[in-house]
């Protein structure tokens, strides 16, 4: 069974939900930054993420520098955002 892809209101609904988070340039994925005091804890916060990421099997984009995490979450197989990348943002946040 595909992957439905949410459509442009169901998008702009969930950006109202998640402060912090933007929609890429081209639209297809949500992007958000995430800063700590220092590499530890955004190391301890990736960790949280990807256990997350694993047993729900749908895995973020991302990148580390020191204290800094970046994620952009798209799903492949819908061409764009889908329920799975609202669920992973609203996860992600809950660990905050």
């Amino acid at each position: 069974m595909p992957i439905a892809r949410l459509t442009d209101a169901e998008v702009a609904a969930l950006l109202e939900d998640l402060p912090g988070w933007a929609l890429r340039e081209d639209g297809l994925a949500l992007e958000c930054g995430f800063e700590f005091d220092d590499f530890s804890q955004a190391f301890s916060f990736m960790t949280r993420v990807a256990l997350y990421a694993e047993k729900a099997d749908h895995h973020p984009e991302w990148s580390n520098v020191y204290n800094r995490v970046g994620i952009t979450l798209t799903t492949h197989d819908a061409g764009g955002i889908s329920q799975r990348d609202a669920d992973m943002a609203h996860a992600i946040e809950a660990m905050l």
